[in-house]
């Protein structure tokens, strides 16, 4: 273990592959006048007891449903994720969705609608020209009527057996189906919920963090022990949403010398590598609870793509008294460090358990995987050494 880690023996539900049944698209509703008390979003749960490694289901399962849909959401559960992700982009009429980007493009099946031809258009993204599709020229009632695919389907092509089984889900779609979720099982569903590109959003009128606060307030998950955790790649969203809502946060750190969108468009001059010193962090420590980065902010790869040492940031993090969940872990040989691939195809599974050993003795809190199931049973072997 790297000095300063918090590894705890934590709790285990490891759980073997699950079958999952047909899921309704549309999550139940509840009445309107249900009690607060009933919900499992209340309060009691705190993020410093979550087992650890703790283990995030990226977009759902990604690895084996195509992102951000029901199907993907339920059968992370069903596996045994310990928080399920989901990012939050808005629609024309101000409601906030559940896609990756607000380019739809690539995940749903836009192309296919000639209703919608007229609505391709190319747009600059915080800095980056992009063609496609737009979720902030859809209505609700627009998006409702496409459907999810996989987004890489070059790797993986068995998910899309599963192309147009569901559409997309609105946050307060999933806030209720977590809700209905966490009173059958009797414990609460845990979220991981990412802004994404707040200040491109609050520029065009549609501010992302005034529709979450109130969506968190009406669900009772605004509290500092409410079974969800924030999370931007923008720390003043960060800042923004913790003067209102005691939620804990945390900050997404991409890799060495890119700046958060924010800060380029404030003119702030910092970079990533400022924000992981001891000031930088301290900084962070000021407002949020934790940091999310690229897991090559906490073991490097050489010019090979192979591990080399680790850096001192875990150390760093937790002395500042921060949690640090690294993104992302995937099966496939593709997505592997060099020296954990196996075989020539890049689509086939390399060694994913023993990347996530290397990663774990790090000392890191948690991580995000696309493969939930394979995630927790890496957990499962670290613990048991």
């Amino acid at each position: 273990m790297t000095q300063g880690a918090d590894k705890s023996p934590g709790r285990r539900t490891v759980l073997g592959a699950a079958m999952l049944s047909t899921f309704a698209a549309s999550a139940v509703a509840l009445p309107a006048a249900a009690r607060a008390d009933e919900r499992s979003g209340g309060h009691g749960a705190s993020y410093r007891e979550l087992p650890v490694p703790t283990v995030i289901g990226h977009r759902g399962t990604a690895g084996y449903r195509p992102e951000h849909t029901f199907g993907s959401y339920q059968l992370a559960l069903e596996l045994g994720a310990h928080l399920i992700e989901q990012d939050l982009v808005p629609t024309k009429d101000g409601h906030l969705v559940c896609r990756h980007e607000n380019d739809i493009t690539a995940t749903t099946d836009v192309s296919a609608h000639p209703e919608f031809a007229a609505r391709k258009t190319t747009k600059t993204v915080d800095g980056i020209a992009i063609t496609g599709w737009f979720t902030e020229d859809f209505t609700l009632a627009e998006l409702k009527t496409l459907r999810a695919k996989e987004r890489i389907p070059g790797n993986r092509q068995r998910n899309t057996l599963y192309d147009g089984r569901w559409d997309i889900p609105t946050f307060e779609e999933v806030l209720r189906w977590a809700e209905k979720e966490g009173r059958k099982r009797g414990k609460p569903v845990w979220l991981y919920v990412e802004t994404k590109h707040p200040t491109y959003f609050r520029g065009i009128g549609l501010g992302l963090e005034e529709r979450l606060v109130k969506l968190l307030r009406k669900y009772g998950r605004d509290h500092r022990d409410s079974p969800l955790i924030l999370q931007s790649f923008e720390p003043t969203s960060i800042q923004r949403l913790s003067r209102q809502v005691s939620t804990p946060g945390v900050v997404l750190l991409s890799g060495t010398g890119t700046r958060p969108w924010d800060f380029v468009a404030t003119g702030d001059p910092r970079t990533v590598d400022d924000l992981v010193t001891p000031a930088g962090l301290k900084w962070i420590a000021s407002y949020a609870q934790g940091i999310g980065p690229t897991l090559d902010l906490i073991i490097p790869k050489d010019a090979s793509g192979k591990l080399t040492q680790p850096t001192t940031l875990v150390r760093d993090a937790h002395a500042q008294g921060l949690i640090l969940h690294p993104y992302t872990m995937r099966n496939e040989n593709t997505f592997l460090p060099a020296e954990y691939r196996r075989g020539t195809d890049p689509n086939a599974y390399g060694d994913a358990f023993g990347a996530f050993q290397r990663y774990f003795e790090t000392g890191i809190d948690g991580v995000f995987s696309d493969n939930a199931d394979t995630a927790l049973l890496a957990a499962a072997d670290f613990n048991r050494r």
